[in-house]
């Protein structure tokens, strides 16, 4: 495979196959993910579930996210990062029509958990093969495409949040909209994939590499900061995905196709977040925009928490999007800035990200059954001040720190 040098103007027809594959990844994941996060409310509903049980049965997902990811880098050390997509996402997709089947005939707290698990850990895996494949594209043209390929998924989600509202607003029943979305996913990951190029750089693949060496990773302390930013921007961004439409039902008033509809709104914002920012992080570099995205997120969250008005919740809403949109993208790229150990590196920041996956929903649904939903994400923002915090650490290597103010 040759490999792009930066300042190339047209990309190999090759190049643009991968690079467009890649996106059509992201955008499915975010689709699947969302046709599973907008019918919760309807899920809960269907078990006689309370908050604190839901916490519970959404740790399925999250354990199995953390399972996934401890293994990323080994798994994608040996299939490499193109069969990692086609052998994980496929386990995904199957998990996801399992859950339709659940639905139609053996709903429980039981059956719920280990579909959920499989999906996570399919997803989780996926996540990292992902960002590898994307990182390694994004070197070989040579611009900036990280936060575009994270927008992808943002969109997904969008279209998934958008076609589970409509679903729930026309009794559409869930069993039937999951399965549809599984079996689409399924045949899209075997469609793509023969499209996609090897993730591994040839001049400097970790050939030979251990498990040991690839634990490494985890004695550097960039790597650590940079999962401390990813962690806090990860929790703003899960505990949306888990939350946020339950938390309008249960603490605005609105119906549940309305609350579907909001979290519609929350990834549009992120979305648009994403779309902007391969700009604003040309422009202006990672760490200021890293802490704007801080001070969005914060700013946004109170409003939602604090003002007891739809219209100024869903104004928060938009401004929580927007400030969650980058830190996850961000870090995987700086993850990813030495081609040597990105396998290793990428995996560890997702890891410590994915903590707020594994703790998020059993922690939010805990203080929820004890202090309302809203006043229970008032946690997330001490995680996005760390975030925040830790932002210097992005910055790319050898790149000149901002003079003081």
């Amino acid at each position: 495979m040759g490999w792009a040098r930066r300042g190339t103007t047209a990309p190999a027809p090759e190049l643009i196959r991968w690079r467009n594959a890649v996106f059509t990844i992201f955008g499915l994941t975010g689709l699947a993910f969302a046709t599973w996060a907008s019918r919760v409310p309807g899920i809960r509903d269907l078990l006689s579930a309370s908050t604190q049980e839901m916490g519970f049965l959404l740790l399925g997902i999250s354990i199995g996210s953390i399972s996934g990811l401890l293994g990323a880098s080994h798994i994608v050390a040996r299939l490499g990062a193109t069969r990692t997509i086609l052998v994980c996402y496929t386990a995904a997709s199957v998990a996801l029509l399992a859950l339709g089947a659940v639905t139609a005939f053996a709903p429980s707290f039981g059956a719920f958990f280990v579909p959920l698990a499989v999906f996570g850990a399919g997803s989780s895996i996926v996540d990292v093969a992902m960002n590898l494949s994307g990182a390694a594209n994004e070197r070989a043209i040579g611009r900036t495409l990280m936060p575009l390929y994270h927008a992808a998924f943002s969109l997904g989600t969008v279209v998934g949040a958008g076609i589970g509202s409509a679903l729930a607003a026309f009794g559409v029943p869930i069993a039937a909209h999951f399965a549809g979305v599984g079996l689409i996913a399924l045949v899209t990951t075997l469609a793509l994939v023969r499209h996609l190029q090897p993730a591994e750089d040839p001049e400097h693949a970790e050939h030979g590499a251990t498990w040991q060496s690839r634990l490494a990773v985890w004695r550097d302390g960039r790597v650590l900061l940079i999962g401390l930013i990813v962690l806090g921007m990860a929790f703003a961004e899960g505990s949306a995905n888990d939350w946020l439409s339950l938390a309008m039902v249960d603490g605005h008033g609105v119906t549940n196709a309305a609350g579907a509809a909001i979290f519609g709104v929350f990834v549009a914002a992120m979305t648009v977040g994403r779309v902007a920012g391969a700009g604003l992080l040309d422009r202006f570099g990672r760490v200021p925009v890293l802490r704007v995205s801080a001070g969005f997120a914060v700013l946004g969250l109170l409003l939602v928490i604090v003002v007891p008005n739809v219209v100024v919740a869903v104004v928060g809403v938009v401004l929580w999007g927007l400030g969650a949109a980058l830190g996850f993208p961000v870090g995987m790229s700086a993850a990813a800035d030495d081609p040597r150990t990105a396998n290793a590196a990428v995996s560890a920041v997702a890891t410590i990200g994915y903590l707020a996956f594994l703790v998020g929903p059993p922690l939010i649904g805990l203080l929820g059954q004890r202090f309302t939903l809203l006043l229970a994400l008032l946690v997330v923002l001490v995680l996005i001040a760390v975030g925040g915090l830790c932002s210097p650490a992005a910055r790319r290597p050898g790149a000149a720190a901002a003079p003081a103010a």
